[in-house]
């Protein structure tokens, strides 16, 4: 969960005061800086402690079971902070935005008295507004949620990007997420994220583009590609190359220095995409693929496509191009059908595959997708003893994968100088994919520093310095 930095006040005893608290993925931090954005312009003052705001906006995650008990767990205590106003607070509304609002409306807003108001995605445009009736005691009636698919043509050419807000950064790291697109096409039985972030929709190139040019005027060194299925992008747009033309533009942008990729579909990931991410200058070779499984069998359940070998041929194209690529993935274990010769499969092909990090999640059910409704499922039981068993093993493959780093030369992005300089390495995505601590030398944030791997700690490597910092 993170908190934004304070904006410049103006007029501050007249303006009301707002503190943004964002769970989930990178994509939910775009979503609450393009609401500070708005926030801003419209004469709020954001400051980065809740306990200094009239306010409190909590942005949730609504995608798996855990991710929903952290928003719960931040909307309670957002309502502390209102309880305790009397006592030197200033807290007079907690609302809730984000995921878990849009697919829950009125039911998450009856069920959670402790927050003031409940707002869907359609509630965005008109933040402000909201916001001050809200705090001024009005009632704000919630949405019945619906299918958001439905919301838009079928036909991906006849679709249109929704408005986007001009930003306002929470964070002032050298990296920043920046949407590439919002929603997915796909109807993966396991998956409830098409219901309520809706059709896939790409933003205009020239959107994106301008965006990462702001970005990099705010001192931001790597743009993280974030969207529900970056394979997917320029599909609705009438090009599906327009990805592979564009990144060579962003990292020309200067100021830019890295440009990664994130969320890739394994059915959908083309030779030429590989090529791209692999072999263009400054386009990290990082190849997030969402494997989700192993089995042909649990795949078709799942509705998804794929085999050990097609796998397999995937991630050797990947490494023909670029040796040292970095690969993560998410496999469900537990899935509704899946027998012990499917595990097997599964756990075969993470031995096989020689992933970086790979991220297990046992099965449960999402309200209202279609596995919900299977009815040949895994006891609970069962389902935790065999996530236990595939994370031990991707937890030792993963650490052996590091160690075969050691000698490789690197240049780490610096992140953080709170115990010495850790930052991470083009192989490392943010947050998820671990982290490379510098062995000595006197660094900035932001610096790009030349080392040489020298050791491991899990998936955490140490590197020596080599070079200058630039």
């Amino acid at each position: 969960m993170t908190t934004n930095t304070s904006a410049e006040p103006r007029a501050e005893d007249e303006l009301l005061s707002v503190a943004m608290l964002t769970l989930g993925c990178a994509r939910n931090e775009v979503d609450s800086e393009e609401l500070a954005g708005r926030l801003a312009a419209d004469g709020f003052r954001l400051v980065s402690d809740p306990s200094e705001a009239d306010t409190v906006v909590v942005n949730t995650c609504g995608f798996v079971e855990q991710a929903k008990k952290d928003s719960v767990d931040a909307i309670l205590e957002a309502a502390d902070l209102k309880l305790s106003a009397g006592n030197g607070g200033r807290a007079k509304a907690v609302v809730v935005v984000g995921c878990m609002a849009e697919r829950y409306g009125k039911d998450l807003a009856e069920s959670m008295p402790e927050a003031d108001a409940v707002l869907g995605f359609d509630d965005y445009a008109d933040i402000s507004s909201r916001l001050r009736s809200i705090v001024a005691g009005e009632t704000h009636h919630p949405h019945t949620p619906q299918d958001r698919r439905r919301l838009l043509p079928i036909t991906p050419a006849d679709r249109t990007a929704p408005e986007v807000a001009p930003r306002q950064r929470l964070e002032s790291g050298p990296l920043a997420p920046l949407k590439l697109a919002s929603g997915c096409d796909r109807r993966c039985t396991f998956c409830a994220i098409p219901m309520f972030r809706g059709s896939f929709v790409s933003r205009r190139p020239s959107d994106v583009i301008t965006e990462a040019r702001w970005l990099a005027g705010e001192g931001v060194r790597e743009l993280f590609l974030v969207s529900e299925n970056s394979t997917s992008y320029g599909k609705d747009l009438g090009d599906l190359r327009l990805l592979e033309t564009m990144l060579p533009e962003l990292v020309d942008i200067e100021g830019i220095e890295r440009v990664r990729v994130s969320y890739l579909q394994p059915a959908e990931t083309r030779p030429g995409l590989i090529e791209a991410i692999a072999t263009t200058p400054g386009v990290v070779p990082y190849f997030d693929l969402s494997f989700q499984h192993a089995s042909p069998t649990v795949l078709r359940r799942m509705r998804r496509f794929g085999d050990p070998d097609s796998f397999l041929g995937l991630l050797e194209q990947v490494r023909r191009f670029a040796p040292e690529a970095g690969v993560r993935s998410n496999v469900i274990v537990g899935f509704p059908g899946e027998t012990e010769e499917d595990l097997q499969t599964l756990c075969d092909f993470l031995v096989a595959a020689r992933m970086d990090v790979t991220g297990v999640f046992g099965y449960s059910d999402e309200d209202g997708t279609e596995a919900e409704s299977f009815d040949d499922k895994l006891d609970g039981d069962e389902v935790w003893a065999r996530a236990q068993h595939v994370t031990a093993l991707v937890e030792e493959l993963n650490a052996q994968r590091a160690e075969e780093r050691i000698g490789e030369d690197v240049v780490v992005l610096v992140e953080s100088l709170e115990d010495g300089a850790e930052g991470r390495c083009a192989h490392q995505g943010p947050e998820v994919d671990g982290t490379t601590t510098l062995s000595e030398g006197d660094f900035k944030i932001g610096d790009l520093v030349p080392a040489v791997v020298v050791d491991t700690d899990g998936v955490d490597l140490v590197a020596q310095p080599t070079g200058v910092a630039w």
